[in-house]
């Protein structure tokens, strides 16, 4: 079985519905509905859609939309050591330092975002979830 890392900008074109997003995202939650794939959010994931969702949607629709979301993933701490791989790295969103750590210390090969540019020098893989998609 195929374990990645989700980095929230997916995760947000699923609950959010943004298209033209939306069908690979959801497609990619299938999947792991399906236990075809394991995916992994951080923690972190889950403090920046509460904050994104409760601007679209009531506070307790929003928190609704996470604890469903829950249910299909598995939540990965951000540690003490990714905080500080991160703020020592090269990244320019701060952010995206902190999910590449996370998935790193938790010894993923793959990242699934939509922001291929902030992860040039990614010594795992990183695609799309359309890529990802299309070769599996």
């Amino acid at each position: 079985m195929d374990k990645v890392f989700v980095d929230t900008d997916i995760i947000l074109d699923l609950l959010s519905k943004r298209e033209p997003f939306y069908t690979y995202s959801a497609h990619l939650f299938s999947e792991a509905d399906k236990g075809k794939i394991k995916i992994h959010v951080s923690s972190l994931s889950f403090s920046n859609l509460n904050y994104i969702l409760t601007r679209q949607y009531s506070a307790d629709q929003a928190r609704k939309k996470l604890l469903k979301f829950k249910t299909l993933v598995t939540v990965l701490a951000v540690t003490d050591k990714v905080v500080e791989l991160a703020l020592s790295s090269d990244f320019k969103d701060f952010e995206d330092g902190l999910q590449y750590f996370t998935a790193i210390e938790n010894n993923l090969k793959t990242l699934l975002t939509r922001n291929l540019k902030d992860y040039k020098s990614a010594e795992i893989t990183v695609m799309t979830a359309e890529q990802f998609l299309k070769g599996n």
